[in-house]
């Protein structure tokens, strides 16, 4: 009964996948989510916590983890559409879109860190 579900632009197109598909493709879903608590949480630590380092870099990578983690949930909602919608239309799984900001994400927070520890 695909006409009472949401969102009706993924689940009104195609056939049925695998429910052992469906079922992963949630489990990404929810990895994404608890990744951006995981950002936010950092971020706020970084802040709320004695970090031995420069307070403008803290503050600047603290912002930078919020940041990520307020985009995160958008990637999981639209990267688990992109995917459910492929599955049912039989096409090639897309990539993720926001993999590698999340890795430039590290690197900045990393590099903010390093010069705020050795900028004290």
């Amino acid at each position: 009964m695909s006409e009472n579900r949401f969102p009706k632009r993924v689940y009104g197109t195609g056939d049925e996948p695998d429910p052992r598909f469906s079922l992963a493709n949630e489990r990404t879903f929810l990895a994404w989510i608890r990744t951006s608590l995981a950002l936010i949480a950092g971020g706020v630590a970084l802040e709320a916590l004695s970090v031995p380092i420069a307070p403008g870099f803290r503050l600047a990578a603290a912002l930078v983890l919020i940041a990520a983690g307020i985009l995160a949930p958008l990637q999981a909602w639209f990267g688990w559409a992109r995917v459910e919608k492929a599955m049912r239309e039989a096409r090639p799984l897309p990539g993720t879109l926001f993999a590698p900001a999340i890795a430039a994400v590290a690197s900045v927070v990393g590099v903010l860190l390093l010069l705020g520890y050795f900028l004290r």
